[in-house]
C-alpha cells in the first residue's frame, strides 16, 4: 500500500485531536478558571531511503534520503494566562490575581482550582460548588497560626464574641476658659463590666469662679462618685481620674476660650458581641465583623504554587491533581513568594480567546480535509495499478 495513505491517515487522527481541543475550549468560553488548551503535532518516525555519504578525495558527502510517515500530537499543553475579572459581589467569591491555585479536599484527595465560587454550607464549611472542601487554617480567639497544616476553613456561625470589660476611657476636646463661673457641661459614654452589663459614665464639669479653671466629678453606676480637683492644665490620667476600675484620661482636654467641645470620646470595652459578616483581604484573611463593632480574623485561604503548573492534571469540575512532573504543591499564604493576591467579591473567567479558537477551528478543518485529499488521490493512483491488468 501507499504511505502517502497510512501518513494521511495519521494526519486525519492529528487534526481531529486538534478539533476535539478546539471544540472544549469553546464549550468552556464561559467556565470560571478555565484554562485554555493547545494543540501540538509533531512528525513521525521516518522512513531511511538512502544513507548520508561521508566526503572523500574524489567525490562530495551525500544527505540522507528520508520519507516521513505521517504526524502525531505531541503535546496538548494547558495556558494559564490570567483571565478576566468579573464583578459577583458576593463574599465568598474569590479571585486569584497572579499565580497559584486554591486548594481544596474532595473526599478525601487534595486538588487544586483557580475557580473561586465558594459559598457556606449548613454547619459553616466553606465549599465549593460540588461540595470540595476549601483548604487553609481557621482562627483560634482571632490568631491563626499559619505554620500548622491546612484543614478545612469553618466560619464560626452563632459564636459569640466575650465582653471585654472597660479599664480606660478618653476625653477630648476644649473647655471654654471664658465661660462664666458655675457654668456645668456634661458627657457620658456607655462602658462596659466584666459580663458585659453596660454602666453608663457620666463626666460632669463645672466651672470655677477663678479664671481659666474647672472641676469635674466622674460618676458610674456601682461605684462612688469620684471628685477631681480643680485645675488650670487638663489633669493626666491617674488615681485622681478612676472609677469603678476604669481611669478617666482628661489630659487631651484644652482650655481656650469660645469654644465648649469637651466630651468622652472613647472607652476600650465591649459588649457580648455576635457574628454578622465577613470581608476577605488580599491575603486571604476572613475577617469577622461582630454585632458589637469589633472584629477577628476567624481564618486565612491557602494558596499552592507549582514549579511546573503545566504538568497538572485535569480530573474534571475545574480542579486539578498534581503529577510527578508537576512538582510538589508550595502551599501558603496569598501574596508570599510565587503566590499571587485575593480578590473578593469577583469571578476569574475562561481565558479562552474566541477568535484564535475560530482560526484553530479552521486549520484543523482545512488541515483534515487535506489529509483526506491525500487518501482520495492515493486511493486513486491504487486503482490506475488495478486497472493497468486489463
Amino acid at each position: 500500500m501507499l504511505r502517502s495513505m497510512f501518513s494521511s491517515i495519521s494526519g486525519l487522527r492529528a487534526h481531529q485531536t486538534m478539533m476535539d481541543v478546539t471544540g472544549n475550549n469553546i464549550a468552556n468560553v464561559n467556565t470560571t478558571g478555565y484554562k485554555s488548551a493547545q494543540t501540538l503535532f509533531q512528525d513521525t518516525l521516518s522512513q531511511l531511503l538512502q544513507g548520508a555519504g561521508a566526503p572523500g578525495g574524489a567525490i562530495g558527502g551525500t544527505n540522507p534520503a528520508q520519507v516521513g510517515l505521517g504526524s502525531r500530537v505531541a503535546a496538548i499543553t494547558t495556558t494559564f494566562t490570567q483571565g478576566a475579572s468579573q464583578s459577583t459581589g458576593r463574599s465568598t467569591d474569590l479571585m486569584i490575581s497572579g499565580d497559584g491555585f486554591f486548594v481544596v479536599n474532595r473526599s478525601g484527595q487534595q486538588l487544586y482550582t483557580r475557580a473561586g465560587a465558594f459559598s457556606f454550607d449548613a454547619q459553616g464549611n466553606l465549599v465549593t460548588q460540588d461540595g470540595a472542601f476549601v483548604q487553609g487554617w481557621t482562627g483560634v480567639n482571632g490568631a491563626i497560626d499559619t505554620t500548622g497544616p491546612v484543614g478545612g476553613i469553618r466560619l464560626p456561625l452563632g459564636t459569640l464574641l466575650p465582653p471585654v470589660a472597660t479599664t480606660s476611657a478618653t476625653a477630648t476636646g476644649n473647655l471654654p476658659a471664658d465661660a462664666a463661673g458655675g457654668t456645668v457641661l456634661t458627657t457620658t459614654i456607655p462602658t462596659f463590666d466584666a459580663v458585659g452589663t453596660e454602666r453608663t459614665l457620666t463626666v460632669t464639669f463645672t466651672k470655677t469662679a477663678n479664671p481659666g479653671e474647672w472641676s469635674a466629678t466622674l460618676d458610674r453606676p456601682g461605684s462612688a462618685t469620684v471628685a477631681v480637683a480643680p485645675f488650670t492644665t487638663p489633669p493626666a490620667a491617674g488615681p485622681a481620674t478612676t472609677i469603678g476600675g476604669v481611669e478617666v484620661d482628661l489630659s487631651g482636654l484644652t482650655m481656650f476660650a469660645g469654644t465648649s467641645t469637651a466630651a468622652l470620646t472613647g472607652q476600650d470595652g465591649s459588649e457580648v458581641g455576635t457574628l454578622q459578616a465577613f470581608t476577605v483581604g488580599n491575603d486571604g484573611t476572613l475577617v469577622g465583623v461582630f454585632s458589637n463593632g469589633l472584629r477577628q480574623d476567624l481564618g486565612r485561604v491557602a494558596i499552592a504554587a507549582f514549579n511546573n503548573p503545566q504538568g497538572l492534571e485535569k480530573v474534571g469540575a475545574s480542579a486539578y491533581r498534581d503529577t510527578v512532573n508537576s512538582g510538589v504543591p508550595q502551599i501558603g499564604t496569598p501574596g508570599t513568594g510565587a503566590r499571587g493576591t485575593l480578590q473578593g467579591g469577583s469571578l476569574e473567567m475562561s481565558n479562552v480567546d474566541l477568535s484564535s479558537e475560530f482560526t484553530n477551528l479552521i486549520i484543523s478543518q482545512r488541515g483534515f480535509q487535506a489529509n483526506s485529499r491525500v487518501i482520495t488521490a492515493s486511493d486513486e493512483l491504487l486503482q490506475d495499478l488495478v486497472n493497468m491488468k486489463r
